[in-house]
């Protein structure tokens, strides 16, 4: 009787903890940590900022922190078209 009682304790304890989804935008390069509430009781991450000073620039004055994106993905890079020369006659 009691393995089932705190099996069913260590469930409920488990399944109380919310799980967080990935919360980065891969598509934009710096992210901005701000967090809220005392004892860090709340945080979300702003994925809007195209650079560091740009970030940097908005975190000023708040509880906030800049980060690379780490799941960023640059755009393809395309590669460069060949030019022919032409030969003039003389």
């Amino acid at each position: 009787m009691r393995v089932l009682v705190w099996s069913v304790l260590v469930c409920a304890a488990t399944l109380s903890i919310p799980a967080k989804a990935q919360t980065y935008d891969p598509r934009v390069p710096v992210c901005m940590k701000v967090y809220d509430g005392p004892f860090g009781g709340g945080e979300w991450i702003d994925c809007s900022y195209a650079s560091l000073p740009q970030c940097q620039a908005s975190a000023s004055g708040r509880a906030a922190m800049c980060v690379l994106n780490p799941y960023f993905t640059p755009p393809p890079v395309r590669p460069l078209r060949a030019h022919r020369r032409h030969r003039h006659a003389y």
